[in-house]
């Protein structure tokens, strides 16, 4: 994949990710032309299950590519290199269950009004 469609890609992401949401939350604080803090607790918690799940994605990506490669290189070595990396991938997944928890104590501090 070439730079210029990698970055068409990551500004579209981008745009979709942070500039669609905050429009439709804007539109409604001006119908009911008051803000609260809601909306920006909602939009906290959305964006930190997000990126918890695309960082957690690209490091078990990256770390299970590594080990991958690792017992390519030595197959004698794939216990040593296998049991490492478990460990780390169970440390990255415990991240991102971490950030889906702050998530929800977010959206529990949410009230309708």
């Amino acid at each position: 994949m070439s730079r210029k469609s990698k970055l068409s890609v990551f500004l579209a992401t981008f745009a979709a990710t942070f500039l669609v949401p905050a429009l439709a939350l804007a539109q409604q604080a001006a119908a009911s032309n008051k803000f609260d803090s809601n909306s920006g607790l909602a939009m906290a918690a959305g964006i930190a299950i997000g990126v918890a799940a695309l960082g957690g994605g690209l490091g078990q990506g990256r770390a299970a590519a590594a080990a991958l490669e690792g017992i390519s290189r030595n197959p004698g070595a794939a216990a040593r290199i296998q049991t490492p990396m478990i460990l780390g991938l169970a440390l990255i997944e415990s991240l991102v269950l971490f950030a889906f928890v702050v998530a929800f104590l977010l959206q529990g501090k949410i009230v309708n009004i």
